[in-house]
């Protein structure tokens, strides 16, 4: 069974909402507000924008260089809940001042291992495309001596 809804109204132009939808997030696109990590990991699943391989890997590399580190700022603690609730923030920092103290060691090193392959993958990626661009000048001078 297949219906088809449409929603409207008298003088509303459709098509020119989306345009300008449409051309509003090429401007973010191009001023860079969509590169926060997590716009990347909510658009992970759509790639339409990505025209091809070199696209996706830059749009990823450059969501790597921001994400790679582990926030080990302290944050707000909200208690929501009127009764106890400053005995329970007192509480909370507490506790998060003794996790900090101990975990500050194993996100430091995080933080260096994460930064590690970062520099790894892009000089593996680098490698790669110089090579690929030797081959396929190679490739070209060989087949303009065939002809």
């Amino acid at each position: 069974m297949n219906e088809t809804v449409t929603i409207g109204a008298p003088g509303m132009n459709v098509a020119g909402i989306v345009a300008e939808i449409r051309a509003s997030v090429e401007r973010k696109r191009a001023e860079g507000a969509y590169a926060d990590p997590r716009v990347a990991r909510a658009e992970k699943s759509n790639l339409t924008n990505l025209q091809n391989d070199d696209d996706f890997f830059d749009f990823y590399m450059a969501c790597l260089r921001q994400a790679f580190v582990v926030d080990i700022n302290d944050f707000p603690i909200i208690e929501r809940r009127p009764r106890l609730g400053k005995l329970l923030v007192a509480l909370k920092r507490t506790i998060w001042n003794l996790l900090k103290f101990y975990t500050y060691r194993m996100w430091t090193q995080q933080n260096q291992i994460n930064g590690l392959l970062l520099s790894a993958l892009e000089s593996s990626e680098q490698k790669h495309r110089t090579t690929v661009k030797a081959l396929e000048a190679r490739i070209a001078h060989l087949e303009s001596e065939r002809h």
